[in-house]
Protein backbone atom coordinates (compact mmCIF):
# COMPACT_ATOMS: atom_id res chain seq x y z
CA UNK A 1 0.00 0.00 0.00
CA UNK A 2 1.43 3.39 -0.96
CA UNK A 3 1.62 6.39 1.37
CA UNK A 4 -1.18 8.34 -0.33
CA UNK A 5 -3.54 5.40 0.06
CA UNK A 6 -2.56 5.14 3.73
CA UNK A 7 -3.65 8.75 4.31
CA UNK A 8 -6.92 8.16 2.48
CA UNK A 9 -7.60 4.98 4.47
CA UNK A 10 -7.15 6.81 7.78
CA UNK A 11 -9.58 9.52 6.73
CA UNK A 12 -12.08 6.95 5.48
CA UNK A 13 -11.97 5.12 8.80
CA UNK A 14 -12.84 8.33 10.62
CA UNK A 15 -15.61 9.17 8.15
CA UNK A 16 -17.20 5.75 8.61
CA UNK A 17 -17.12 6.31 12.36
CA UNK A 18 -19.02 9.57 11.93
CA UNK A 19 -21.64 7.82 9.83
CA UNK A 20 -22.18 5.22 12.54
CA UNK A 21 -22.63 7.85 15.23
CA UNK A 22 -25.06 9.87 13.13
CA UNK A 23 -26.98 6.69 12.33
CA UNK A 24 -27.99 6.30 15.96
CA UNK A 25 -28.41 9.95 16.86
CA UNK A 26 -30.43 10.97 13.80
CA UNK A 27 -32.95 8.16 13.53
CA UNK A 28 -36.53 9.35 13.15
CA UNK A 29 -38.08 6.00 13.96
CA UNK A 30 -40.51 5.07 16.68
CA UNK A 31 -39.03 5.21 20.19
CA UNK A 32 -39.67 3.06 23.23
CA UNK A 33 -38.29 3.51 26.73
CA UNK A 34 -38.01 1.49 29.91
CA UNK A 35 -39.93 2.79 32.90
CA UNK A 36 -37.63 1.69 35.74
CA UNK A 37 -34.70 3.83 36.83
CA UNK A 38 -32.31 0.90 37.41
CA UNK A 39 -29.40 3.19 38.27
CA UNK A 40 -29.98 5.45 35.26
CA UNK A 41 -29.74 8.69 37.26
CA UNK A 42 -31.50 11.62 35.63
CA UNK A 43 -31.74 9.65 32.39
CA UNK A 44 -34.42 7.45 33.96
CA UNK A 45 -37.28 9.71 32.89
CA UNK A 46 -35.94 10.40 29.39
CA UNK A 47 -36.76 8.44 26.28
CA UNK A 48 -34.08 6.70 24.25
CA UNK A 49 -34.41 9.41 21.57
CA UNK A 50 -34.01 12.22 24.11
CA UNK A 51 -30.88 10.56 25.52
CA UNK A 52 -29.46 10.17 22.03
CA UNK A 53 -30.22 13.81 21.22
CA UNK A 54 -28.61 15.01 24.46
CA UNK A 55 -25.48 12.98 23.82
CA UNK A 56 -25.18 14.39 20.30
CA UNK A 57 -25.48 17.95 21.66
CA UNK A 58 -22.68 17.28 24.13
CA UNK A 59 -20.52 15.86 21.35
CA UNK A 60 -21.07 18.84 19.07
CA UNK A 61 -20.31 21.33 21.88
CA UNK A 62 -17.03 19.71 22.96
CA UNK A 63 -13.86 21.72 22.40
CA UNK A 64 -11.61 18.65 22.34
CA UNK A 65 -11.74 14.89 22.85
CA UNK A 66 -9.93 11.62 22.40
CA UNK A 67 -11.29 9.50 19.55
CA UNK A 68 -10.51 5.85 18.86
CA UNK A 69 -11.88 3.79 15.99
CA UNK A 70 -11.52 0.22 14.84
CA UNK A 71 -13.37 -2.25 12.63
CA UNK A 72 -13.24 -5.99 12.18
CA UNK A 73 -13.29 -5.50 8.40
CA UNK A 74 -9.99 -3.60 8.23
CA UNK A 75 -6.85 -3.42 10.43
CA UNK A 76 -6.87 0.40 10.39
CA UNK A 77 -7.12 1.94 13.86
CA UNK A 78 -7.20 5.62 14.83
CA UNK A 79 -6.29 6.91 18.28
CA UNK A 80 -6.19 10.71 18.33
CA UNK A 81 -6.74 13.51 20.82
CA UNK A 82 -7.96 16.46 18.76
CA UNK A 83 -9.50 19.90 19.17
CA UNK A 84 -11.61 22.40 17.25
CA UNK A 85 -8.52 24.37 16.21
CA UNK A 86 -7.32 21.38 14.17
CA UNK A 87 -4.53 20.35 16.53
CA UNK A 88 -4.04 16.71 17.40
CA UNK A 89 -1.70 14.09 18.78
CA UNK A 90 -1.91 10.32 18.66
CA UNK A 91 -1.42 7.49 16.19
CA UNK A 92 -2.87 5.82 13.12
CA UNK A 93 -2.07 2.16 12.53
CA UNK A 94 -2.66 -0.30 9.70
CA UNK A 95 -1.89 -3.59 11.37
CA UNK A 96 1.06 -5.42 9.85
CA UNK A 97 1.60 -2.55 7.41
CA UNK A 98 2.76 -0.28 10.20
CA UNK A 99 1.90 2.48 12.61
CA UNK A 100 2.45 6.24 12.41
CA UNK A 101 2.55 8.58 15.39
CA UNK A 102 1.01 11.92 14.46
CA UNK A 103 1.30 15.45 15.85
CA UNK A 104 -0.33 18.51 14.32
CA UNK A 105 -0.11 22.10 15.55
CA UNK A 106 -1.63 24.66 13.23
CA UNK A 107 -0.28 23.90 9.76
CA UNK A 108 2.78 22.08 11.13
CA UNK A 109 2.67 18.28 11.00
CA UNK A 110 5.02 15.63 12.38
CA UNK A 111 4.73 11.90 11.70
CA UNK A 112 6.89 9.12 13.14
CA UNK A 113 6.63 5.84 11.20
CA UNK A 114 7.56 2.58 12.89
CA UNK A 115 9.78 -0.09 11.35
CA UNK A 116 6.81 -1.99 9.93
CA UNK A 117 5.72 1.12 8.03
CA UNK A 118 9.10 1.56 6.35
CA UNK A 119 9.29 -2.12 5.47
CA UNK A 120 5.78 -2.08 3.99
CA UNK A 121 6.61 0.97 1.86
CA UNK A 122 10.09 -0.02 0.66
CA UNK A 123 11.08 -3.46 -0.64
CA UNK A 124 13.73 -5.69 0.89
CA UNK A 125 16.90 -4.14 2.24
CA UNK A 126 15.74 -0.59 1.49
CA UNK A 127 12.94 -0.95 4.00
CA UNK A 128 15.27 -2.40 6.63
CA UNK A 129 17.83 0.37 6.07
CA UNK A 130 15.22 3.15 6.26
CA UNK A 131 13.71 1.65 9.42
CA UNK A 132 17.14 1.63 11.08
CA UNK A 133 18.19 5.07 9.81
CA UNK A 134 14.98 6.83 10.82
CA UNK A 135 14.20 4.95 14.00
CA UNK A 136 12.62 7.35 16.54
CA UNK A 137 12.69 10.14 13.95
CA UNK A 138 9.73 12.38 13.17
CA UNK A 139 9.23 13.45 9.57
CA UNK A 140 8.16 17.09 9.54
CA UNK A 141 6.38 19.32 7.07
CA UNK A 142 3.27 21.44 6.65
CA UNK A 143 -0.24 20.85 5.39
CA UNK A 144 0.94 22.17 2.02
CA UNK A 145 2.42 18.69 1.57
CA UNK A 146 -0.21 16.47 -0.06
CA UNK A 147 0.53 13.37 1.99
CA UNK A 148 0.67 15.18 5.35
CA UNK A 149 -2.51 17.09 4.50
CA UNK A 150 -4.32 13.83 3.78
CA UNK A 151 -2.95 12.07 6.85
CA UNK A 152 -3.79 14.93 9.21
CA UNK A 153 -7.33 15.35 7.83
CA UNK A 154 -8.37 13.03 10.65
CA UNK A 155 -7.44 15.84 13.08
CA UNK A 156 -10.41 17.99 12.01
CA UNK A 157 -12.72 17.87 15.02
CA UNK A 158 -15.06 20.51 13.56
CA UNK A 159 -15.64 18.38 10.48
CA UNK A 160 -16.25 15.31 12.67
CA UNK A 161 -18.80 17.20 14.77
CA UNK A 162 -20.54 18.67 11.73
CA UNK A 163 -20.84 15.26 10.09
CA UNK A 164 -22.01 13.62 13.31
CA UNK A 165 -24.73 16.26 13.73
CA UNK A 166 -26.21 15.23 10.39
CA UNK A 167 -29.21 16.97 8.80
CA UNK A 168 -31.59 19.16 10.75
CA UNK A 169 -34.51 17.22 12.18
CA UNK A 170 -37.59 17.99 14.32
CA UNK A 171 -37.22 17.97 18.14
CA UNK A 172 -37.47 14.51 19.68
CA UNK A 173 -40.83 15.35 21.29
CA UNK A 174 -42.36 15.90 17.85
CA UNK A 175 -44.14 12.72 16.71
CA UNK A 176 -42.75 11.12 13.59
CA UNK A 177 -45.09 11.52 10.64
CA UNK A 178 -44.52 7.96 9.54
CA UNK A 179 -42.93 5.74 12.20
CA UNK A 180 -41.10 2.74 10.81
CA UNK A 181 -42.04 -0.63 12.20
CA UNK A 182 -38.67 -2.02 11.07
CA UNK A 183 -36.64 0.26 13.34
CA UNK A 184 -36.66 0.57 17.14
CA UNK A 185 -34.60 2.74 19.48
CA UNK A 186 -34.58 1.47 23.05
CA UNK A 187 -32.78 1.91 26.35
CA UNK A 188 -30.64 -0.94 27.63
CA UNK A 189 -29.41 -1.67 31.13
CA UNK A 190 -26.74 0.53 32.76
CA UNK A 191 -23.21 -0.80 32.53
CA UNK A 192 -19.63 0.43 32.89
CA UNK A 193 -17.32 1.47 30.10
CA UNK A 194 -13.68 2.17 31.02
CA UNK A 195 -14.69 3.11 34.55
CA UNK A 196 -17.60 5.35 33.54
CA UNK A 197 -21.23 4.43 34.19
CA UNK A 198 -23.07 4.43 30.87
CA UNK A 199 -26.56 3.74 29.56
CA UNK A 200 -26.83 1.91 26.24
CA UNK A 201 -29.22 3.19 23.58
CA UNK A 202 -29.88 0.44 21.05
CA UNK A 203 -31.04 0.77 17.46
CA UNK A 204 -32.04 -2.27 15.40
CA UNK A 205 -32.61 -1.87 11.67
CA UNK A 206 -32.12 -3.86 8.48
CA UNK A 207 -30.56 -6.78 10.31
CA UNK A 208 -27.97 -4.63 12.09
CA UNK A 209 -27.58 -3.46 15.67
CA UNK A 210 -26.05 -0.12 16.73
CA UNK A 211 -25.47 0.65 20.39
CA UNK A 212 -24.64 4.11 21.73
CA UNK A 213 -23.28 4.21 25.30
CA UNK A 214 -24.07 7.50 27.04
CA UNK A 215 -22.49 8.70 30.30
CA UNK A 216 -25.00 8.60 33.15
CA UNK A 217 -23.26 10.93 35.60
CA UNK A 218 -22.37 14.55 34.88
CA UNK A 219 -22.63 15.67 31.27
CA UNK A 220 -24.21 12.99 29.14
CA UNK A 221 -21.38 12.51 26.71
CA UNK A 222 -21.41 9.69 24.17
CA UNK A 223 -18.65 7.35 25.30
CA UNK A 224 -18.84 4.40 22.93
CA UNK A 225 -20.62 3.27 19.81
CA UNK A 226 -20.68 -0.24 18.39
CA UNK A 227 -22.28 -1.39 15.17
CA UNK A 228 -22.78 -5.03 14.24
CA UNK A 229 -24.01 -6.09 10.81
CA UNK A 230 -23.23 -9.06 8.56
CA UNK A 231 -20.79 -10.47 11.15
CA UNK A 232 -18.78 -7.22 11.04
CA UNK A 233 -18.22 -5.05 14.12
CA UNK A 234 -17.23 -1.36 14.15
CA UNK A 235 -16.34 0.50 17.34
CA UNK A 236 -15.84 4.15 18.24
CA UNK A 237 -14.57 5.18 21.69
CA UNK A 238 -14.90 8.81 22.81
CA UNK A 239 -13.28 10.18 25.98
CA UNK A 240 -11.17 13.00 27.50
CA UNK A 241 -13.77 15.59 26.57
CA UNK A 242 -12.53 19.20 26.79
CA UNK A 243 -9.03 18.10 27.82
CA UNK A 244 -6.54 20.31 25.94
CA UNK A 245 -4.40 18.71 23.26
CA UNK A 246 -0.74 18.58 24.30
CA UNK A 247 1.28 21.48 22.91
CA UNK A 248 4.54 19.50 23.00
CA UNK A 249 6.22 19.10 19.63
CA UNK A 250 9.33 17.09 18.68
CA UNK A 251 12.76 18.68 19.12
CA UNK A 252 14.49 19.65 15.87
CA UNK A 253 17.25 17.15 16.71
CA UNK A 254 14.76 14.28 16.40
CA UNK A 255 13.16 15.38 13.13
CA UNK A 256 13.81 15.12 9.41
CA UNK A 257 12.08 16.84 6.52
CA UNK A 258 9.11 15.01 4.97
CA UNK A 259 11.05 15.01 1.68
CA UNK A 260 13.01 12.08 3.16
CA UNK A 261 9.95 9.86 2.80
CA UNK A 262 9.17 11.18 -0.66
CA UNK A 263 12.76 10.63 -1.83
CA UNK A 264 12.79 7.10 -0.43
CA UNK A 265 9.53 6.22 -2.20
CA UNK A 266 10.64 7.86 -5.44
CA UNK A 267 13.93 5.95 -5.37
CA UNK A 268 12.07 2.69 -4.77
CA UNK A 269 9.80 3.28 -7.77
CA UNK A 270 12.75 4.13 -10.02
CA UNK A 271 14.88 1.19 -8.90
Amino acid sequence: MNSRRRAATATTALTCGVALLAGVACTAAAVTADASDGGEGDLANKSAQQISDDALQQLVAAQSMRLRTETSADPTKIDLTLDRAGNCTGAISKGELGRVELIKRGDQVWMKPDAAFWKSQLPGKKGDDAAAQYKDTYLHGTTKNTFLRGLSAACDLKAFQKSAAGPERPPSHTPSAAPSSSVSLTKGRPTTQEGTRVLPVVKKARGGVQTLYVAIDGKHYPRKLTAEVDHQTDTILLSNYDTPVSTKTPAPSSTADISVLEDQLRGSRNA
